[in-house]
């Protein structure tokens, strides 16, 4: 008998798949495609065990689907372009693209060990010129199509790095890196139109049947339809040529409860006003120096300016309301003017205290008809209220029906008028970075933006750049910056923005279709390919790349690179959870945590000491593995130990795939000691291969049947945990049967059919062992007998006066006087009659038997 040695199974099998190119994708007329894909990493340097989870994930989708008859593509790339790489190359020395391309050589060396089938032959990073110079063209297509433009926006400015920041990057009003105050400026960028396609986006959702209800929650609450109001507000004495104050708000029913006007630090007013004030000049300048998020501005204290100006409540001229200028409110949403109702908005209500402002309820709660104190009163639009002020007389009602009141109201008596709008905005894709896809436009005098010519691209980044200086090095770099303009040939220069790279991600999926294409697709294989028939990854993806994706996918249709089926580019969504592990910190002479990597760790009867020292180490539960907390497990490390099977057995199988999995020592063992088991039971001599043994074989078939379907509902459904439960339980059934060695090599060869979307190797063994005619990968999916699935037999059990004594099997259809007959003739039943008869007999076919002595 031959031992479980996964280090040379594996490397056997990889190397018979590599020969025979099994997973190298083309295009057949003779099977159906199937297009699966996992979201394509980051080049960090290292994988882990979230990668192995997420890859093998989709790798069991892709060997399932092979075997059942699909032509599959399963493609892997690199998302390559960002910060990272910059901020290595500034604090290290060195090139971006030397530490890019040298994690991508790692992670490619991490990825391979684990047998997944990728076609490699498809393998791009975004940092390429050859992608990113087709991303170049369909940026030139988007404009052309006006799917792309430049105007003026606020952003967030770090004054010492001289970038811009994404509004994450902004911690407590400072760069991420620079730790200097951030300050709101407004600068030209570049925007995507994804804003026009608000309403197609929000109602496609409805369609995708195959995502995950809360994934579409996410984007539809990001795109944000709201149905409001917006109407004048007259000033009583006009300013800087403003004689009134527009204002959009959801919350029309409101009205009667307002205390204030509110604007924006960047409200046309606002700004007119700080020319003749410094001290609003001053608190303008200080608003700015906050991000842009609205998450931010709900953090950050709420904070005013007094203008001094009144407005006319437009219900009563003469009810005047003072105009504030406040931090809280966004220019770029509605009209950057708002009401304050206090009564029922939070932030309204903490800027009203503060300002001892008054505070106007409108309705209560029916059961609690309190007045506002310390928090508004904010109940859900469908809930009834108690209304004690609203002009339309409305008494009971529910806030939407309050809502749809005011407006028809407004509108009819000629105030105001019901304007639907989105939370969506447009995507400003300007990055003032090196590491990035260059925007293909040069800035001419005589001509304005001029397009580059399709014939000159890709327009590749320089490398001869030096991150000595705060800021963008294209910006100091003549040679590349300084071109002739397109257009006339007058001199010129490039523009020194690049692509966000959220850019970079949101077409892959089409590149992927035909990566070596002149033209960004290769429309008779993007016809063939897409959509991706099942799409893998984290839910932190959620919103923006999907979304993102979702407009590039329309964008790339309307100009004529994907075809009209591919508007929606994933027909199905999963996303995983996260593997976890324990923390192990202890502490240092000033009490701060240091923590440990789990190698680090011994385990004693007191419990976990560091091994070096033996010094207690405390046990935080189990979170996201992390760099940071050390709590990370090195997929190598487990290959070289246990072989790349049981990590992925491993992943699969201690957790629902949506769900979190805690990666722990025990598990893996157990997991190894199993595919051990399945070796040895597939290499024991069976003495006779030919023999048989009727009623064992039939029972043996019958439980593989029944795995069979099981597993085969498992993996279709995504219930991975629940197949690999049934294959745990299949292989304790060949254990411990009596069948004939011709059955008992057919379960073994189904069982490694089975497995073999989930342990590769290990079922490519076994097949070979078993006598499997080729590679278990190339043989069609088992497929379940019905006849095996249905049950013939029914246990019953005998109650024996309400305590269960004993069962019987009988055939389903057997009468109740011989099911009684049956039941009577066992031997707690008799033993319990002592030779009497019973009292009373109760048949529940199907069910139970309960005799009462």
């Amino acid at each position: 008998m031959s031992r479980y040695t996964p280090a040379e199974i594996e490397t056997k099998w990889q190397t018979a798949w590599d020969e025979a190119e099994t997973f190298r994708a083309t295009r057949s007329d003779d099977k159906p495609k199937y297009y699966v894909l996992e979201m394509f990493p980051y080049p960090s340097g290292r994988i882990h065990m979230g990668h192995v989870r997420n890859y093998t994930m989709g790798d069991v989708i892709a060997r399932y689907r092979i075997a059942t008859g699909h032509n599959v593509l399963h493609p892997m790339g690199w998302d390559a372009f960002g910060m990272p790489a910059e901020n290595a190359a500034m604090e290290r020395g060195g090139h971006p693209k030397d530490w890019t391309y040298g994690n991508i050589a790692d992670m490619r060396a991490q990825m391979k060990p684990l047998g997944l089938s990728i076609d490699w032959s498809r393998e791009f990073a975004t940092c390429d010129p050859e992608y990113y110079g087709q991303q170049q063209a369909l940026f030139l297509d988007f404009l052309e199509k006006g799917l792309v433009y430049r105007k003026n926006a606020t952003v967030n400015w770090d004054p010492v790095d001289m970038t811009v920041l994404a509004n994450e990057q902004v911690i407590d009003g400072k760069g991420w890196r620079s730790g200097a105050p951030v300050e709101r400026r407004e600068l030209t960028q570049w925007f995507f139109k994804i804003s026009e396609y608000s309403e197609e986006l929000l109602e496609a959702i409805d369609r995708l049947d195959n995502w995950p209800d809360k994934v579409k929650l996410m984007q539809r609450n990001w795109i944000g339809k709201s149905r409001g109001l917006q109407f004048d507000w007259a000033l009583t004495e006009p300013s800087h040529g403003h004689e009134t104050i527009v204002v959009y708000t959801t919350r029309p029913d409101t009205l009667l409860g307002a205390s204030f006007l509110g604007i924006s630090p960047d409200h046309p007013l606002a700004k007119a006003l700080e020319a003749d004030n410094p001290d609003l000049a001053a608190f303008n300048a200080e608003c700015r120096r906050t991000g842009t998020s609205e998450e931010e501005l709900e953090r950050a204290e709420k904070k005013g300016f007094d203008t001094g100006l009144k407005v006319r409540h437009p219900l009563d001229p003469t009810w005047e309301l003072p105009v504030w200028v406040a931090n809280f409110i966004l220019m770029d949403y509605g009209t950057g003017a708002i009401f304050g109702c206090p009564a029922h908005d939070q932030r309204d209500l903490d800027f009203c205290r503060k300002y001892d402002l008054p505070v106007i309820d409108t309705f209560l709660a029916i059961d609690d008809p309190t007045p506002v104190e310390a928090e508004a009163f904010v109940p859900p639009k469908t809930e009834k209220v108690k209304w004690i002020n609203h002009f339309t007389g409305i008494d009971m009602a529910t806030g939407q029906d309050a809502i749809d009141a005011t407006i028809t109201q407004a509108e009819r008596d000629g105030w105001g008028t019901g304007v639907t709008k989105y939370r969506l905005r447009d995507w400003g894709l300007s990055r003032q970075r090196y590491w990035g896809c260059p925007i293909p436009v040069v800035h001419c005098e005589a001509c304005g933006v001029a397009p580059e010519k399709k014939e000159n691209l890709p327009v590749r980044l320089p490398e001869d750049v030096s991150f000595d200086q705060p800021g963008n090095p294209l910006d100091r770099h003549p040679t590349w910056r300084d071109v002739p303009c397109p257009a006339c040939g007058a001199p010129a220069k490039r523009e020194t923005d690049t692509m966000d790279t959220f850019v970079d991600s949101s077409w892959y999926f089409a590149r992927f279709t035909a990566p070596d294409a002149e033209t960004p697709t290769r429309m008779e294989d993007a016809a063939y390919w897409m959509n991706v028939d099942q799409y893998i990854g984290g839910i932190e993806h959620a919103i923006l790349h999907l979304l993102y994706s979702r407009f590039f996918a329309r964008a790339m249709h309307i100009c004529g690179h994907l075809p009209e089926s591919a508007i929606e580019p994933f027909d199905a969504l999963f996303t995983q959870g996260m593997v976890t592990h324990e923390i192990y910190v202890t502490r240092d002479e000033k009490d701060r945590p240091v923590y440990h990597l789990p190698g680090d760790i011994e385990w004693h009867e007191s419990g976990a000491r560091l091994g070096a020292t033996g010094e207690a180490v405390e046990v935080i539960p189990s979170a996201k593995m992390s760099k940071s907390k050390k709590n990370v497990v090195d997929p190598s490390d487990i290959i070289e130990r246990y072989g790349a099977d049981t990590a992925r057995w491993f992943v699969l199988s201690d957790s629902p795939p949506e769900r979190d999995v805690e990666w722990t020592a025990a598990g893996a063992d157990a997991a190894y000691k199993h595919l051990a088991r399945v070796h040895r039971l597939a290499t024991e001599e069976l003495v006779d291969p030919s023999a048989e043994n009727p009623g064992e074989d039939e029972e043996l078939y019958r439980a593989m049947h029944r795995t069979i379907h099981d597993v085969t509902m498992g993996v279709e459904s995504f219930g991975f945990n629940a197949a690999i439960a049934k294959l745990y339980a299949f292989t304790s059934t060949i254990a411990r049967s009596n069948a004939g060695g011709h059955a008992k090599r057919e379960a073994l060869r189904t069982l490694a059919q089975l497995m073999a979307p989930m342990t590769p190797h290990l079922s490519e063994e076994v097949w070979s062992l078993l006598g499997g005619e080729g590679l278990v990968v190339d043989a069609p999916w088992p497929v379940a007998d019905e006849a095996f699935l249905v049950d013939d037999t029914v246990t019953l059990p005998i109650q024996i006066n309400g305590k269960r004594r004993d069962e019987i099997e009988v055939p389903k259809d057997l009468d109740k006087a011989e099911v009684e007959k049956r039941a009577l003739a066992t031997e707690a039943v008799q033993k319990a009659l002592a030779g009497g008869q019973p009292r009373k007999v109760i048949v529940v076919p199907g069910r139970i038997v309960n005799v009462v002595v």
